[in-house]
């Protein structure tokens, strides 16, 4: 079959079909005299499983050392191992979106717990500085810095040398 009736036939478009030949995952390609390229029945079956193994969260790195060149030679143990090692993946990335959830639900609600006589300002400020203790560890520096400094202690905590001139008026 020609590439316009492989692209409607796996619902890829001719470009992407080109692409995946040009990477080496479809190696099933012959060329006619006249430089058109045709492709087995198979064709379809291999781009199902790139589509397939891509909405599962594999690369296309991945699905190269997977796929055989053959669909007949399988290698079982190969394709458990690298199913098995993507689930893996997906449960930590799941951890730790759902620790991210959390985090961001605590956020919002420290957000929104200010007193009601505080501006967006100072809520920001009290709500970072709560954040940077409560989580040093999430910033490379030492406990001693963990505190937001206002403008009046930004102008004490620079060096003499480094002290920033003020117009005059």
């Amino acid at each position: 079959m020609k590439i316009g009736e492989l692209a409607q036939q796996s619902g890829l478009t001719p470009s992407r079909i080109r692409f995946y030949e040009q990477i080496g995952l479809l190696k099933t390609v012959e060329r006619r005299p006249n430089g058109y390229r045709t492709y087995p029945q198979q064709a379809v079956m291999i781009l199902g499983l790139i589509t397939t193994a891509q909405r599962a969260g594999f690369t296309l790195d991945e699905i190269r050392t997977l796929l055989p060149s053959d669909l007949t030679h399988w290698d079982h143990a190969a394709l458990m191992d690298a199913l098995t090692r993507k689930i893996a993946d997906i449960e930590a990335l799941q951890v730790r979106l759902a620790q991210s959830r959390t985090h961001l639900l605590r956020l919002i609600e420290d957000i929104q717990e200010h007193p009601d006589d505080m501006d967006c300002a100072a809520n920001a400020h009290r709500v970072l500085t709560n954040i940077l203790a409560d989580h040093p560890e999430a910033l490379d520096i030492t406990s001693g810095d963990i505190r937001l400094l206002d403008t009046k202690d930004r102008r004490q905590s620079v060096s003499p040398g480094r002290r920033k001139k003020t117009a005059s008026r």
